[in-house]
């Protein structure tokens, strides 16, 4: 057996495997004909991937296919690609990624090599193009240009030199000379200088001035994009010429090659010097031969000096070209090898094929660029060696399916295509399903071998023994059978088995489309025994593989031998012990023998068997060729066949072109002995060009050897062009066609004028063309006839021409087809044709398409004239008449066909007279007529005369009007109103004019006023009002009664409409009308118009009057301002002009507003100068002061905006001598000498000079410097008791200021008390320290006192006395202001100073009162405090919505009032203001609480609002009424009247639309819920109806005795029930006992309290009875005292409204912790209210609580002290509420969690509903206070009154809110919370904290706790301010030990639970604390910052983290030990 075969078993064994294991499965998955196919590239990466390092680069590869292909890529070896860390990756998506890299990483195998990409999948694979991958390393590169040598005269060319190693990336983009010329490739190829596209810069006709220039070439790097100049400048070298110089030119190599891509430029060199100037010709060869022709020059090609530039180049334009230079002395040539490169492209049809078996494919490539050097073909990845354009498959396997394609390359780049051969039908390939497996037997019994095998088509199945196939015979049996599902059984029976029998058997399966094959071994027991073994015959170089035919059984060994040697005796040899021989690479010599194989068993028997080994050998050609080069026509040649190798006989023939020689040809062949043979040529002829082949053949095979014999033949026809005939307008072609080698260019052209002679080349035009040497002439034409020369030539001799004569046959023709020829009726006329074309022409006349025959009517003669280009032909009538009006046709005739022409004979005469004049219309001054036209008389009418007079006058007395002769109406104009006329008509043509019509008589009517308004003047009367007047028009031309006038007003220059206003007419002769215009926009031109009315219309408006409006102020101020300081007084500024559009008049001056920016604030410190320029100088100021300065803009309308404040400061100067000086002696020889400083520094003083000098005396002065803050010196070393003269100078940096005045001093023992410091006004700033002076001297010490405001002043903390004598005043507040005297005593003297101390402040609350209220907005007075000392500068105004940010808003101290605009229609707000002056922020007025106008929707009537029908009902929404505010959306819900539960339809219909509630059930009463939303609130509406039957009928009404508006269905009741028992009837009577008894209740508890002793001094127990009238939704109001509101509040928000998320659901309800304490409650704590639709209704009596223990210290009872009917679950100690928020719109998972407060260390509570509540003595004893909603925030705290109300003391404020429980008392327990006397109290000042809304609530009061507890509680987590804390209510502000004073503040580092609990900026969308005002005053002040301590604010997550140690307090521990049941004194959070 041979190894292909053993391949096709394990394939085939393979298959069947496969096909076993996926049974029908695979075959259902994968049907045949599902849309599968190979790979194909959906985007294929470029040929070059250049990129740099720093960049790096990413190939994309993309291809399509079913099942989608994988992408792998690969080298050029095919070797697949993998990562290089850091270099190269391949992504998931198949990117081929090379990320930027250092240049040290650079790596060739890498980085500079060709990749491929594979696409494969189960039907194939395709490669991309070859992708050339550089990656370019940024390297250091220098440009150089070399001096160029030029003879004056010529041109020169400049190189820019860039280095090799980036000449590839690098391009040449401008050139520059040193006079600064910039030089750009362009198009202007006719001045001096030019830069080539290939980058160099030309130089034409250099002169001597060009050698002084240097040039410098710009590059840039197309990869990295950099630009560089060249490093050096390179320069013309100019010589003058001596003598004459030949040509010579610059060039390395004479031939040059250039590769360039099509579509560029390109120039081609051509660089020579010589002297005279020297001509340039540019030639190129034609391709093939020797033969040039001259370059033509067009705008295509050009030609600058010797350069030869293309512009676009084409790939026609390749070849070789030739320079030629010349001049007088001699002559050089250039050349050069262009080849312009296109993309290569390729496509395979076709691209899928399916073939059937057997059938040929063929695929052909189609290709396109230039050039292609190479064309293969690849099958699935797998080059198949086959190079040319078309594959066929001649008969087509299932192997040859799968992916082919075409690849076509050159030396820069590769092209590929893909196509698809697919199998068609069924190709299931011989499978073997069953078989025989080996055997071992003894001999005798009979053998029976069975294959099963199946396909498509049907197999054949053979058997065969040890490769020998087996034949039926006696003893050997061969059968099969086909079985019903397709399979063949075959089987081989061997009758009474012998020994040698036994052997390999093999069953093989067959057909067209594959083989399956199985063998086993069949062993029977015997001896040895070999079959014969037929002679084997083998090819030379081929392996020999045979296996020896044993039979027998058991065999020990097999082994061959030759010549008794045992085998392998050689290396090409292999034996295999199952009897196999191998030999390798067989040779004749060596291995033709005989083979015997022995084989032997353990016995020792053998047999023997010999094989016959014949080794033949193939021919072997040595290669011949003829001379080298193409053979001449006519030469000799020969070649000979010689084959020395191969066996004999040989048979040596030889063929040309495939096709045996004949002696026809005259080619003659001999053989040369037995291996040779020998062709003869005698004389070479054309036909003889072609591969001559030479073919040997033996028994052993074929061989053959080709050469090519190209033959030089000059040009030959084969189809010689003839003169050619053409009929006019076909499309004309004559072939022209040569034969020869090289192949001849054809080549057309035309001759010059009508002889043949001089011809030029055809131009290409749209109808001519030139395909192949074939001329086609699309639509020929005369103009095309003439003589044509077809030319061939291929350089071997003169070439051939042929002259041939084009004639275009021409059908006659009409120049003229149709033409109007008129004539006037009874005058004679000739009608007359000429016709052109070939002749003769015969001509034929029609008349209306009748022939026309002059013999029958004497009237008509035709003559006939020949011309030279045709004939002309007159018809001649002699009296026309009318019937002449005709259609006359000449038709013309000559032998190639026909064409007629028409005369439109028109006979003309007068028109009849105009009838049927009718009137149409009629108005006061004119009439519409409308008549029929008449006959015209064959000429077009010219006109209509309309005649028309008043019906007093005569025909002669007429007006006309003339109307054109197209129409038949009119109008005649010009009448009189209500005025009689007759009217006529006449018609007239070129002929003449007709008779008149009949007349008619009309009467006109009235009409509109004709006349305009007179004296028409508008004048403005202020900035947005004009006033009009004028007087009525002529009364000539009222034409009625003036009823009124229309005013008419728009802005000028725009094409708006008018605005009209009516004024009705005065009636009064002569009088004038006036109308004011209002609303106008400021200073704007309008155009104003006017027209008088009557009762028929209005009359023509008036000229436009045009008139400005007043001016008004510019509404921007001037722009860019700017101030320059000059010197130390003056100041320039400057500006420019503010837009035009915003001036609103004309600016005519400017106002420059400046003061001292520490006096800005104030107005009446501020100077103005004004200037009509745009920049002035400020003169006259202060010296070294900052400035502040504004600009506006003036017009007459008054001062516009002011510009931003700029700020310049003026230069310093020396300053003012020192104020004032004093001497005090100090002893006898010293004396202190002290001075105030200047009043006007005019600077920084550096230093003070002290002068003295001894009086009367010639000395000397002298000079002693001083440091600036020193404000004495001592003198030293005087004499005693002489008199000392001393003055003080003070210095700046700019020099030495005026001297003081002088003083006389004289030491002197005596030392008197005196006091050197002045007196003085010294300003503080609130809360800072204060030091006033008081530097005494004396001898004795002097004994130093200060009196304050006129007392004694006596140290304590804030003020103490210094050393030196001061006064330290700590933390300055108000009081301290003042008048402080120093008095300085001893023995011999005293002496005093006084000082004043003013103390600047924070301004205190300002008065803010509402003034007014609209929808959105709000206007509010502003008023300072009068107490405020400090000038103010302003207020900031704060208010927010109630759920809503705080917004701020800066009001100038100036505005009296102000708006705040943009508010919520009908919602509440709250305001307050601050002010602020130079010191800071003050304190915050009092919360000013208001709502804007507008109310929540109103109900509408329900027959307006609903409508019903069967299965739905339509719901009006327009019906609704707003309550003036604009309804946002509704909210609709439906349910069966006998339902509970509501069916949400919509949550946001919109108030515009109708809504339809579907899918409703017929004749069923439904109940529908409506809720109406608007900012102002929203109104839930109940409605019941009933749908209609079926048949559209009413149903009967329900009688349950309920009201119209809702439907209550009652509960029905066992009937053993007493009706009375309905809890209708219960409910109300339980409730009302209830309310009873607990009113009973509340009022023993009140008596009892009144006589309680109140421990805390003063009466305390008064109560608030807290009314819940927060807007549930801004409007809707909610009375606590309510007795049905259970649990929990509910509130459905508008959607636009979010709170936060509300997290869990657990419920830590009063019943919950009683249940732990052995007490059982069962109620809901879900309070709905949608269970009560009169929910938002007020009730009476507000619960009164109950009396509990003084101070709620009520031990041991953890129960809640509140009681009250219906709210049994009471509001208990760590209960943790689930409360349905505000928003969440009663969505039980989005409700809030939050916890009450403990009681104060396990006790029932402070005294009931206050929580520790203290109120001062004399409070009013019933105080209502708004509890619920977060509390507004308060201005910064700067100090507070302790209970005492003693010493203040200053605290840093800390941000708070207000406490609602506190707003009506003073706030001296307001910032820390109370001790108890376990010392259980939880510290939340200073830190930030809530107020609590629980301590304005009475005990019972749940839902004070609810809607205070969440937003001081744990909800201060969505609290507003960036870090809240709150306060536990059970220590707050309770004395449990009693003492009076409250805690010092703990450090600010005191790291308690509440000083920063839950801190969050998420939200502030909560409910805002109100507090009512109304009763007693505030005693406090401020305003809230935000905490600046970061500390102060906490994540959500570091408060889990602390709650989780346990960190969050030790008080709160504390609270938990107390607590007896165990409970936790936590804080739910919302984490």
């Amino acid at each position: 057996m041979n190894m292909p075969n053993e391949r096709l078993k394990w394939l085939t064994l393979y298959a069947a495997v496969a096909l076993i294991v996926c049974g029908s499965q695979s075959l259902a998955a994968n049907p045949p004909d599902a849309d599968q196919k190979g790979p194909v590239f959906l985007k294929e990466p470029t040929n070059r991937i250049d990129f740099s390092n720093s960049t790096g680069a990413e190939i994309e590869c993309k291809s399509s296919g079913n099942p989608m292909p994988e992408i792998i890529w690969i080298r050029s070896d095919g070797t697949a690609v993998g990562d290089v860390p850091g270099l190269r990756q391949i992504s998931s998506d198949g990117k081929l990624v090379f990320p930027p890299f250092r240049a040290e990483d650079y790596r060739q195998e890498v980085h500079a090599q060709v990749y491929a990409c594979l696409a494969r999948n189960q039907f194939g694979s395709i490669i991309s193009r070859d992708v050339h991958v550089r990656a370019v390393v940024s390297q250091h590169y220098e440009e150089d240009i070399h001096k160029a040598f030029v003879i004056r005269g010529n041109s020169a060319i400049l190189k820019c030199d860039i280095p090799s190693f980036v000449a590839d990336f690098v391009n040449v983009i401008s050139w520059h000379s040193d006079e600064q010329e910039n030089f750009y490739p362009g198009t202007e190829y006719d001045g001096k200088y030019l830069v080539l596209p290939s980058g160099e810069l030309h130089i034409r006709e250099v002169g001597p001035e060009d050698g002084y220039k240097s040039y410098q070439c710009r590059t840039k790097h197309r990869l990295t994009g950099e630009t560089r100049l060249s490093a050096t400048k390179g320069r013309l070298v100019i010589t003058e010429p001596v003598g004459s110089v030949a040509p010579k030119v610059d060039v390395k190599d004479r031939i040059t090659w250039l590769d360039k891509p099509r579509g560029q430029a390109l120039s081609l060199l051509c660089p020579a010097q010589s002297y005279p100037m020297p001509a340039y010709r540019w030639y190129k060869f034609i391709e093939g031969t020797t033969r040039k022709q001259a370059v033509v020059l067009n705008d295509r090609v050009k030609q600058v000096s010797g350069t030869l530039i293309i512009k676009d180049a084409v790939v026609e334009d390749s070849g070789k070209y030739l320079c030629v230079v010349n001049n007088s002395v001699g002559g050089e040539s250039v050349e050069t090898v262009l080849t312009v490169t296109a993309p290569l492209s390729a496509k395979i049809d076709p691209p899928t094929q399916t073939v059937d078996f057997g059938r040929p494919a063929v695929f052909t490539c189609q290709y396109t660029g230039n050039p292609i050097k190479t064309v293969s073909w690849m099958k699935d990845g797998k080059a198949i060696g086959h190079s040319e354009p078309v594959l066929r498959i001649e008969s087509v396997k299932k192997e040859d399916k799968g992916m082919y394609q075409c690849f076509v390359r050159n030396d820069q780049e590769s092209a590929e295509a893909s196509a698809e051969l697919k199998l068609g039908g069924r190709f299931d390939p011989p499978v073997i399903r069953q078989a025989f497996q080996e055997e071992t037997m003894e001999p005798g019994p009979s053998v029976f071998l069975k294959c099963v095998a199946g396909g498509n088509p049907t197999p054949e199945i053979s058997w065969e023994l040890d490769g020998k196939k087996i034949a039926n015979n006696d003893r050997y049996q061969v059968g099969q059978y086909v079985t019903v599902n397709g399979d063949v059984v075959s089987y081989l029976n061997i009758t009474s088995v012998h020994a040698n029998d036994g052997g390999l058997y093999k069953c093989i399966a067959k057909s067209k489309v594959g083989v399956a094959e199985h063998s086993a071994k069949l062993n029977v027991y015997g001896l040895p025994y070999i079959r014969q073994m037929e002679k084997k015959a083998i090819v030379a170089g081929e392996t020999l593989i045979v296996t020896c035919p044993v039979a027998g059984y058991p065999i020990d060994s097999i082994v061959w031998e030759r010549d008794n040697r045992a085998l392998p005796i050689n290396r090409k040899q292999k034996v295999f012990p199952n009897g196999t021989l191998i030999i390798e690479n067989v040779e004749r010599n060596s291995d033709q023998a005989t083979y015997t194989c022995v084989a032997k068993n353990q016995e020792g028997y053998s047999a023997r068997g010999s094989l016959e080994v014949q080794v033949m050998v193939l021919p072997r050609i040595i290669p011949f060729a003829f001379e080298e080069g193409p053979a001449q026509v006519g030469q000799y040649l020969t070649l000979h066949c010689s084959v020395p190798g191969g066996d004999l006989p040989l048979n040596i023939d030889w063929t040309l072109d495939g096709q045996q020689i004949s002696e026809d040809l005259g080619i003659t062949t001999a053989r040369v002995g037995r291996r040779g043979s020998v062709l003869t040529i005698e004389a070479v002829e054309a036909p003889h060009a072609g591969n001559f082949t030479c073919h040997a053949r033996n028994l052993a095979g074929h061989q053959q050897f080709t050469t090519p014999l190209n033959v030089y033949v000059p040009p030959r026809w084969i189809l010689e062009p003839t003169d050619k005939a053409f009929a006019q307008g076909s499309d004309a072609k004559v072939e022209c066609k040569a034969d020869g080698f090289p192949k001849p260019q054809v080549t057309w052209k035309k001759a010059v004028g009508d002889t043949p002679g001089e011809y030029k080349d055809l131009k290409k035009s749209d109808n001519i063309r030139v395909e192949e040497g074939t001329l086609h002439v699309d639509n020929i034409q005369k103009t095309n006839e003439g003589y044509y020369l077809c030319e061939a030539i291929n350089g071997i001799g003169s070439g051939l021409s042929a002259v041939i004569m084009i004639s275009v046959q021409a059908p006659p023709e009409f120049t003229e087809k149709l033409r109007n020829q008129t004539a006037r009726r009874g005058e004679p006329a000739v009608l007359q044709c000429e016709a052109k074309g070939e002749k003769p022409i015969g001509i034929l006349w029609n008349m209306n398409n009748m022939r026309l025959d002059p013999k029958n009517d004497n009237r008509y003669t035709i003559r006939e004239e020949i011309l030279s280009t045709g004939v002309m032909s007159s018809l001649s009538i002699k009296r026309t008449e009318r019937s002449d009006s005709a259609l006359f046709t000449c038709v013309a005739t000559n032998a190639f066909g026909s064409d007629d022409a028409s005369i439109n004979m028109i006979v003309q005469e007068v028109p009849e007279m105009p009838y049927a004049l009718k009137v149409l219309d009629k108005s006061g001054r004119s009439v519409q007529l409308s008549w029929a036209q008449p006959y015209d008389g064959n000429s077009p009418l010219d006109r209509y005369i309309i005649e028309f007079k008043r019906s007093r006058a005569s025909w002669t007395e007429i007006d006309r009007v003339i109307v054109p002769g197209h129409t038949t109406e009119a109008q005649v104009q010009k009448l009189s109103p209500a005025t009689t006329y007759n009217i006529r008509i006449v018609a007239e043509n070129a002929i003449g004019t007709s008779q008149s019509s009949e007349a008619v008589t009309i009467i006109t009517a009235e009409e509109a006023p004709s006349g305009k308004p007179q004296n028409i003047k508008v004048e403005p009367v202020n900035q947005t009002t004009m006033r009009v007047t004028w007087k009525p028009p002529p009364r000539t031309e009222w034409n009625g009664e003036i009823l009124g006038y229309y005013v008419g007003y728009k802005l000028s220059n725009t094409n708006s409409s008018y605005v009209f206003e009516t004024i009705n007419f005065i009636t009064e002769e002569g009088k004038e009308h006036n109308l004011e215009l209002q609303n106008l926009r400021v200073y704007t031109q309008y155009s104003v118009v006017i027209q008088a009315f009557n009762k028929i219309g209005a009359g023509p408006l008036s000229e436009e009057e045009k008139q400005f409006t007043a001016e008004g102020t510019p509404s921007q101020p001037p722009s860019d301002t700017a101030c320059t300081t000059l010197t130390s007084q003056t100041i320039r500024v400057g500006w420019v002009s503010p837009p035009l559009e915003s001036a609103n008049g004309v600016i005519k001056t400017y106002k420059v507003v400046y003061a001292p920016s520490d006096e800005w604030y104030d107005e009446t410190k501020r100077h103005y100068k004004k200037t009509a320029s745009s920049d002035t100088v400020l003169h006259g100021l202060k010296k070294y002061t900052n400035y502040t300065m504004q600009v506006l803009a003036t017009t007459a309308g008054g001062d516009g905006v002011r510009s931003v404040p700029i700020h310049c400061q003026t230069e310093p100067d020396v300053p003012e001598a020192p104020t004032d000086v004093k001497a005090l002696v100090m002893g006898n020889a010293a004396i202190l000498v002290s001075w105030r400083p200047p009043a006007q520094p005019n600077g920084i003083i550096t230093q003070y000079t002290v002068y003295s000098k001894a009086e009367g005396a010639e000395t000397e002065t002298k000079t002693q410097k001083v440091p600036h803050y020193q404000m004495s010196f001592e003198a030293t070393e005087l004499e005693k008791n002489k008199p000392y003269e001393f003055w003080v100078t003070a210095s700046t940096t700019i020099g030495e200021g005026q001297q003081s005045k002088s003083i006389v001093a004289m030491p002197s023992d005596q030392v008197p008390a005196k006091i050197a410091s002045f007196d003085d006004t010294f300003t503080a700033t609130f809360k800072e320290d204060a030091k006033m002076p008081c530097l005494a001297v004396g001898a004795p010490q002097p004994e130093i006192t200060w009196k304050i405001k006129g007392v004694e002043f006596s140290a304590n903390d804030r003020m103490r006395l210094l050393p030196d004598g001061s006064l330290l005043i700590k933390s300055v507040n108000r009081q301290d202001a003042g008048d402080y005297s120093c008095h300085a005593e001893n023995s011999i003297a005293k002496d005093s100073i006084t000082h004043k101390l003013i103390v600047l402040a924070p301004p205190q609350s300002p008065h803010v009162t509402l003034s007014a209220t609209t929808t959105d907005a709000l206007t509010v007075k502003l008023k300072p405090h009068e107490g405020d000392t400090a000038p103010l500068h302003g207020y900031t105004l704060h208010y927010k919505p109630e759920f809503g940010e705080w917004e701020t808003s800066e009001v100038s101290v100036d505005s009296q009032k102000h708006n705040i605009e943009g508010l919520f229609c009908g919602s509440r707000y709250q305001v307050y203001a601050t002010g602020f002056n130079n010191i800071g922020a003050g304190e915050a007025s009092d919360i000013l609480n208001t709502r804007t106008k507008g109310q929540k929707p109103k109900l509408p009537e329900k027959p307006r609002f609903i409508e019903v029908s069967s299965n739905s009902v339509s719901l009006h929404f327009k019906a609704w009424k707003d309550g003036g505010c604009p309804m946002s959306h509704f909210v609709v819900e439906s349910k069966k009247r006998d339902q509970i539960e509501w069916n949400q339809i919509s949550n946001n219909v919109k108030p515009d639309n109708n809504y339809v509630v579907l899918d409703l059930e017929p004749a069923t009463w439904y109940n529908l819920r409506i809720t109406a939303h608007n900012s102002a609130g929203f109104t839930v509406a109940e409605y019941d109806f009933a749908t209609l039957t079926v048949t559209g009928g009413t149903i009967a009404p329900l009688d349950d005795g309920t009201g119209h508006g809702n439907v209550h269905t009652r509960i029905r009741l066992p009937a053993w029930m007493p009706e009375w028992l309905d809890l209708n009837f219960m409910v109300p009577l339980i409730a009302t006992v209830v309310v009873v008894a607990v009113g009973i209740c509340v009022v023993c508890v009140a008596l009892s309290r009144r006589r309680a002793d109140d421990l805390r001094g003063g009466q305390k127990d008064v109560y608030y009875d807290v009314v819940y009238n927060q807007t549930m939704g801004p409007g809707a109001t909610l009375d606590k005292r309510r007795p049905d509101l259970r649990d929990e509040l509910g509130y459905i928000a508008p959607p636009n409204r979010k709170l936060p998320p509300v997290p869990g659901s657990n419920y830590n309800t009063c019943d919950r912790i009683k249940r732990g304490r052995g007490g059982l409650r069962s109620n809901h704590s879900t309070w709905d209210p949608r269970r009560n639709p009169n929910l938002y209704e007020e009730l009476k009596a507000p619960p009164v609580p109950m009396h509990g223990n003084h101070y709620g210290h009520a031990h041991g009872n953890a129960e809640c002290h509140y009681r009250h009917p219906g709210m049994e679950d009471e509001i208990c100690p760590y209960a943790t509420f689930h409360l349905l928020g505000f928003r969440e719109e009663m969505d039980p998972t989005k409700a809030m969690n939050f916890q009450t407060f403990p009681h104060q260390n396990g006790h029932a509570g402070p005294v009931p509903g206050h929580a520790g509540t203290m109120l001062p003595p004399g409070h009013p004893g019933h105080v209502h206070s708004r509890s619920g909603s977060q509390s507004m925030p308060r201005a910064n705290r700067y100090q507070r009154k302790n209970s005492q109300g003693g010493q203040s003391s200053i605290y840093t404020p800390a941000p708070e809110y207000d406490d609602p429980a506190n707003c009506a008392e003073e706030d001296q327990y307001r910032r820390y919370t109370r001790v108890n006397s376990q010392g259980g109290s939880l510290y939340s000042g200073p830190g930030p904290e809530y107020d609590d809304p629980a301590n304005c609530a009475p005990e019972e009061d749940q839902y004070g706790s609810q809607y205070g507890g969440p937003y001081g509680q744990p909800y201060d987590h969505y609290g507003s301010r960036g870090s809240m804390g709150r306060r536990s209510i059970g220590s707050a502000r309770n004395p449990g030990n009693g003492s009076p004073e409250p805690p010092p503040p703990p450090p600010r580092n005191h790291d308690m639970s509440n000083s920063s609990f839950n801190d969050s900026k998420e939200s502030n969308e909560i409910s805002e604390a109100e507090c009512d005002r109304d009763h007693g005053p505030r005693g406090n002040y401020g305003a809230v910052k935000r905490s600046p301590q970061p500390k102060d604010q906490r994540t959500t997550e570091e408060m889990r983290k602390l709650i989780e140690r346990n960190e969050t307090g030790p008080k709160q521990l504390q609270l938990q030990q107390t607590n007896g049941a165990g409970f936790t004194a936590y804080d739910t959070m919302a984490v």
